[in-house]
């Protein structure tokens, strides 16, 4: 167990009477969001939908479920004096006994890497949003291909599939939405994003984007408050029902209603969600940036505004 000195800035302190409860909730809360997943996989089966939170995300629920008060705050002695999170990695006692995220051995080890996301989602956050892609992402992915990512049908069959990519605009702007188009729909698409370009591209009114939150949080770890991570969470699940019902899959078999995003209804039920989950990320956005900004401070945060501003032209 490492110690500080009472000298390491924090914002507020809570007393055990009030982080023992706030964490034993976020457990529940936790546990409750990921109860249907772990059912699954005790049982061996999968699910189209909500295995992509876990598989690509590599989201893990024993994770998701650990409390962290985030940076600034601390955490007063229980009773027992003993505090779970003491022993936890990049967690630190100071002389008075509260346990706190130790700031500067997480960013002795993780400071490139909330420099990298700071940078992202400031540039991300600074662009207005885009809200005309339709979901066309997903049919890119299976475009004039017999292989397709999910065992589902496709709900119009391949050939019909094929024309609505051809007879629609692909503008794709997320590089890792756009890494999983066939050879045949690269081209097809008007952007053309790579892995350097993602702080070009990456704009609030994508899905994947939205949905990134949650890795970003994910990867921010102990710095990032209970509530928030599992708030990340919570919008990336349901944008990725979304992403699905309006893919070119079929999912009665889950009884989810197709979004037919080739018809005119479809394209405004698409917008109209697609517009509330815009709103809902750009909040947490603004909260995983407060995140970041109090990890890197206010002279190396906007040292850092400024490296990203020749991107937001």
């Amino acid at each position: 167990m490492g110690r500080i000195s009472e000298s390491h800035a924090l914002t507020t302190v809570l007393p055990s009477i009030t982080w023992i409860p706030l964490a034993r909730a976020h457990a529940e809360r936790a546990d409750e969001m990921t109860a249907g997943h772990r059912a699954r996989k005790a049982a061996g089966e999968k699910h189209a939908i909500e295995d992509f939170l876990y598989d690509y995300y590599g989201t893990r629920p024993a994770q998701l479920r650990r409390w962290h008060p985030g940076v600034g705050t601390g955490l007063a002695a229980a009773p027992d004096g003993v505090s779970e999170q003491a022993t936890w990695k990049f967690y630190a006692t100071r002389n008075d006994g509260v346990v706190t995220l130790d700031v500067e051995a997480y960013m002795q080890a993780r400071g490139e890497s909330v420099r990298y996301i700071h940078g992202l989602l400031t540039a991300t956050a600074s662009r207005p949003a885009f809200s005309g892609c339709f979901g066309l992402h997903e049919w890119a992915m299976v475009y004039r291909q017999p292989e397709h990512r999910h065992a589902l049908p496709l709900r119009l069959g391949q050939t019909a599939t094929d024309r609505v990519v051809e007879e629609h605009p692909i503008r794709c702007t997320h590089f890792d939405a756009f890494r999983f188009f066939t050879p045949e729909a690269v081209g097809l698409n008007r952007l053309q994003p790579t892995r350097a370009t993602q702080v070009d591209f990456d704009q609030p009114g994508c899905l994947h984007a939205a949905m990134d939150c949650h890795k970003w949080a994910t990867k921010l770890g102990p710095a990032v408050p209970g509530a928030l991570a599992l708030d990340c969470f919570a919008l990336a699940g349901d944008i990725r029902l979304l992403d699905m019902q309006a893919s070119p899959y079929d999912l009665s078999s889950y009884d989810q209603p197709p979004v037919k995003i080739e018809t005119p209804e479809g394209k405004a039920e698409y917008v109209a969600r697609q517009r509330e989950f815009a709103r809902r990320a750009a909040a947490l956005r603004a909260r995983l940036i407060r995140v970041c900004d109090e990890l890197l401070g206010p002279a190396l945060a906007a040292e850092n505004r400024e490296a990203v501003a020749p991107h937001n032209v």
